[in-house]
């Protein structure tokens, strides 16, 4: 049953959305180039039924490691689901191990995950996770694409599209045969024919490969693998009609489904173009006046995730409205929800596209995960988010003239509820409470069911002492917010609030 029901959603995908874009080095911003064979279209998730997300995360508190890892969860894909899981539970307990007696520095070691889809199809579905660590100095980037038959129910990696060991070991050879004339991938281990492949596969050579638009396999390595770190992604196309013969069931039917997906599509066509709409507001903005009422804004970060409804329907109930900081890469696998944010009142700010350390990062990556995020919440509600919460509540000189420059404001928190790893749901109530004053901003997030049972109890307490929830921007009335400064707490204002 649970197999019928990811088949027919996935059957009435709207397979003329175009999800376009190279499966490049840095996972920002992906830049569409028809002309490059490694180029990968991938699939626009909100097209997809019955997709939602999953997240993990520490750091947000003083002193721990940065974690943050997306993976898409599918209804009917059992085998699939157990697969992403298990693959999130692996890197981040690995990379626990890695840093468990390293002393928390600046910067820290940071372990960041986020997805894309390869295809989707009634024959085929391709996740490929992209893995970015930082240990002090550089990132390392890394890819794993997971592979579903919806038909048979089963999950595999990369090399289950491939007809056995000889197949792979034939792969290896047209492989080798397309590095080779790449001088700086010369004496690399892949190159020397004499290498048992077993060992190759053992070590995952060819654990992330998918299909281009015209059936060519792309096979695709982690930075340093098979040529200098300085090179970043190496990948490879095998030409269709060699690499057809090599193909296992699933293989041929993933090469025909995206075939038949890519027909009449157009390759060039940007997943997002930039915008020129409103500065997202709560349509409700300017019916309460903080200076003569208590008013304390509730931010909801990481989201939208699988509870992300149920805690639009609480605040609905308990007439609050809030501010949720989303996450680009969910925001756009789940854009319903995004809607009932905006038509409910409440407003969508800006907290990257796969919640990179932004103090890490250059000037022109923060112009792009900030601006590739803004335009995919346009694309839904019409409105370009105006705020920023920097992920980790991390900030630099450099993000604070970004953020001049493109006319954002940077909120971060005075009350944090200490949700992020979940909790006891009365814990995080009697934090929001304790530490709510007027003009305070409470850091949740959405993507825990803890922190969402918490909220009635939050509405009720607060509201008994006199308070209303308003957005982040209401707190500031008509002295307004300003481009490139970073508000912590309403308090900052040049006006009192009511005394406690």
């Amino acid at each position: 049953m649970h197999k019928s029901r990811f088949f027919s959603g996935i059957a009435l995908l709207a397979l003329s959305a175009s999800g376009c874009g190279l499966a490049a080095a840095s996972p920002e911003r992906d830049v569409v180039v028809p002309a490059e064979p490694t180029a990968i279209d991938f699939v626009d998730p909100a097209t997809v039924i019955g997709l939602s997300t999953r997240t993990v995360t520490e750091g947000d508190s003083p002193g721990s490691r940065y974690v943050h890892i997306d993976y898409p969860e599918f209804a009917g894909a059992t085998a699939l689901n157990r697969e992403l899981r298990a693959q999130a539970e692996r890197q981040l307990r690995e990379f626990r191990a890695r840093n468990r007696n390293v002393e928390p520095v600046s910067p820290r070691p940071e372990l960041n995950v986020d997805w894309q889809l390869a295809v989707a199809s009634p024959e085929a579905v391709a996740v490929r996770l992209r893995t970015g660590e930082f240990q002090g100095e550089s990132w390392a980037n890394s890819t794993r694409t997971f592979w579903f038959d919806p038909r048979t129910g089963r999950a595999t990696g990369s090399t289950g599209l491939l007809n056995g060991h000889p197949a792979l070991v034939r792969l290896a050879e047209l492989v080798r045969e397309q590095l080779e004339g790449r001088e700086q991938l010369k004496d690399r281990e892949l190159l020397k024919e004499e290498k048992p492949l077993k060992s190759q596969a053992e070590s995952d050579a060819f654990d992330s490969m998918a299909f281009n638009h015209r059936g060519d396999l792309v096979v695709e390595f982690d930075d340093c693998q098979v040529g200098p770190c300085s090179l970043g992604r190496v990948a490879v196309a095998v030409p269709a009609d060699r690499v057809a013969p090599l193909l296992s069931a699933l293989g041929r039917q993933a090469q025909r489904s995206v075939r038949e997906t890519r027909a009449g599509r157009s390759a060039d066509t940007p997943r997002f173009a930039p915008t020129t709409s409103p500065a997202a507001v709560s349509n409700r903005a300017g019916s309460v006046d903080c200076r003569k009422v208590r008013c304390v804004a509730l931010t909801f970060d990481d989201g939208p995730g699988p509870y992300t409804g149920r805690l639009l329907d609480l605040l609905k109930e308990g007439r609050a409205r809030a501010t949720f900081f989303t996450v680009g890469s969910n925001a756009t696998a789940q854009p319903a929800l995004l809607r009932r944010m905006s038509v409910e009142g409440h407003l969508v700010g800006n907290h990257t596209w796969a919640h990179r350390d932004l103090s890490k990062q250059a000037s022109s990556k923060i112009t792009d995960t900030l601006a590739k995020t803004g335009d995919a919440v346009s694309a839904v509600i019409g409105q370009t988010p105006t705020l920023v919460r920097p992920p980790y509540g991390a900030t630099s000189q450099r993000l604070h003239d970004v953020a001049r420059e493109m006319g954002f404001s940077l909120v971060t928190w005075d009350v944090d509820t200490k949700d992020q790893n979940g909790g006891k749901v009365e814990d995080i109530a009697d934090r929001a409470v304790r530490g709510a004053h007027p003009g305070a901003i409470i850091l949740m997030h959405d993507i825990h069911r803890e922190t969402v049972d918490a909220v009635p109890d939050i509405l009720e307490r607060l509201r008994g002492k006199g308070y209303t929830f308003v957005t982040v921007p209401e707190l500031y009335g008509s002295v307004g917010m300003q481009a490139g400064r970073l508000y912590r707490s309403g308090n900052e204002l040049p006006r009192k609030q009511p005394l406690t």
